[in-house]
């Protein structure tokens, strides 16, 4: 079990109360944690900055992409059952996907395209090598396409889960499948691939696979009415400030069941709700006598499987990742450290982590037996070096 410097530990609050102060997020709520439970735990700021509602322990926040391993960890329990193997083409599941084409050229509105050389598989979208993109990159013709047609672009879908696999199935690929990693859409279409195997909706899904199991009552893909004092607003930096609202709490969108269903980022959590799901991760699967998910399991996903076993910088088509590429390989659902050196963070060879668009991270460190969550409201999360920071913060506490 880890040991940590009492007086030490109050500087990985503070790290975040700095960036509340310089008036650069709007709220810092950390908790780091052993085996046993927390050890440190720090709230501090604003829920809502303009009506000065203070941020607490139970607040709940916008986790986006850090709904991604709860979704692999869900579609890998189908996989323990034998619904699924990892080689699996997607279009048996879905077929809407056969025959997938790769842009070769042209522009959005008049791509050139070739027949892909292989389906995507299910590893492909656990691993985002699936040739997928999101439309909020902005950095190929392919993205427009997607922005075109409502996907991955941050806009608020009025359509089904279901319909936005077809609508994603109409559009090339970026590349060949397997042959290159880039961060996309793929986990929305582990997301369907549940859906249609289990027969429910992700939302009744993961209630039943992980929800209940860990007693996570404050997750969902929405925020019911009795919690809605506790939901906080999103911001950004946009001039003239260096944080402007864009979307409060009050008033958002959040306050209502979604039509798309996001196993790529759809959920809201609390720190508290988090910190179960990562216990149970650091347990090796099992939470309080439930086991949701096998320890080999685990340990599979929580390995490199990028092709050819290299890293994300080697390997990355994408200029924005949740997390640094150098020193980083991925698994089915996290990124992996495989040399903490190349990735200049102070961290163990073998972390799995990620995070969420508004800055929220989490990691799981099973050298030292310890997982570290952090909580904010502030969009990009790439913004400000949030998550270096804090593990400077976390391992400098350590004996």
């Amino acid at each position: 079990m880890a040991q940590f410097d009492t007086a030490r530990l109050e500087r990985i609050g503070a790290m975040g109360r700095r960036y509340v102060d310089d008036g650069k997020i709007p709220c810092s709520v950390v908790q780091v944690a052993d085996t046993s439970g927390p050890i440190y735990t720090d709230s501090y700021g604003w829920a809502d900055v303009e009506q000065q509602i203070p941020i607490t322990t139970d607040s709940i926040f916008r986790i986006y992409s850090m709904t991604k391993p709860i979704t692999s960890i869900v579609l890998m329990q189908l996989y323990e059952e034998g619904e699924l193997l990892l080689e699996d083409p997607i279009e048996k599941f879905l077929p809407e996907f056969a025959d997938p084409q790769v842009m070769v050229g042209g522009s959005d509105v008049a791509p050139v395209t070739r027949p892909a050389a292989r389906s995507i598989r299910i590893r492909d979208i656990l691993t985002h090598c699936s040739g997928l993109t999101y439309g909020f990159f902005r950095q190929s013709p392919l993205d427009a396409r997607y922005r075109e047609q409502g996907l991955g672009d941050f806009s608020t879908p009025d359509y089904s889960l279901r319909e936005g696999m077809q609508r994603l199935a109409e559009q090339p690929l970026l590349f060949e499948p397997g042959s290159a990693w880039n961060y996309s859409m793929s986990t929305d279409v582990c997301g369907a691939v549940i859906e249609v195997i289990t027969g429910q909706t992700l939302a009744q899904a993961f209630a039943e696979r992980v929800f209940n199991p860990l007693s996570m009552l404050d997750t969902g893909f929405s925020v019911p009415a009795s919690a809605t004092e506790r939901f906080t607003s999103l911001y950004a930096p946009i001039p003239p400030g260096p944080m402007t609202r864009i979307d409060q709490a009050g008033t958002s969108n959040y306050l209502e069941p979604p039509a798309f269903l996001s196993g790529g980022g759809g959920l809201v959590s609390t720190l508290g709700d988090y910190q179960k799901f990562a216990s149970m991760l650091l347990a090796g699967g099992i939470s309080g006598g439930n086991r949701v998910i096998g320890r080999r399991t685990l340990e599979y996903m929580a390995s490199n499987h990028l092709p050819g076993g290299k890293l994300l910088n080697e390997l990355g088509q994408s200029l924005f990742s949740e997390v640094a590429m150098d020193g980083m390989g991925f698994g089915l659902g996290f990124a992996v450290v495989e040399d903490p050196a190349a990735n200049g963070s102070m961290c163990s060879p073998g972390e799995f982590n990620w995070g969420g668009a508004a800055s929220t991270a989490f990691w799981i460190d099973p050298v030292e037996q310890i997982t570290a969550i952090f909580m904010t409201q502030l969009l990009p999360s790439s913004h400000y070096p949030l998550r270096r920071e804090l593990r400077a913060a976390v391992y400098q506490a350590l004996n």
